[in-house]
């Protein structure tokens, strides 16, 4: 199915660029020698049209065609509001 898109959950860390949010997406493995489970986090940028995203967010991102040079991800939804 070619036309799959990869879709994460992260938290909004940055909303200072217009209509881009910085989203940190949290990933989990285990180290393959001492089995402890290693966190990794990653910052996408993220296309916001309606800037509604605020800082603390919790949304769900969509990968998408380069919409500028390092924004690849679009937000689809938000899914919890940060506490205001």
């Amino acid at each position: 199915m070619p036309g799959k898109r990869r879709v994460l959950s992260g938290e909004v860390v940055g909303t200072k660029m217009a209509k881009t949010v910085v989203v940190s997406v949290e990933s989990t493995s285990q180290h393959r020698l001492y089995n402890k489970v290693v966190r990794r986090r990653t910052k996408y940028l993220a296309h916001d049209a309606d800037e509604a995203c605020r800082d603390g967010d919790l949304v769900r991102i969509e990968e998408s065609r380069p919409l500028s040079r390092r924004k690849r991800w679009k937000v689809i939804e938000i899914v919890r509001r940060a506490s205001s």
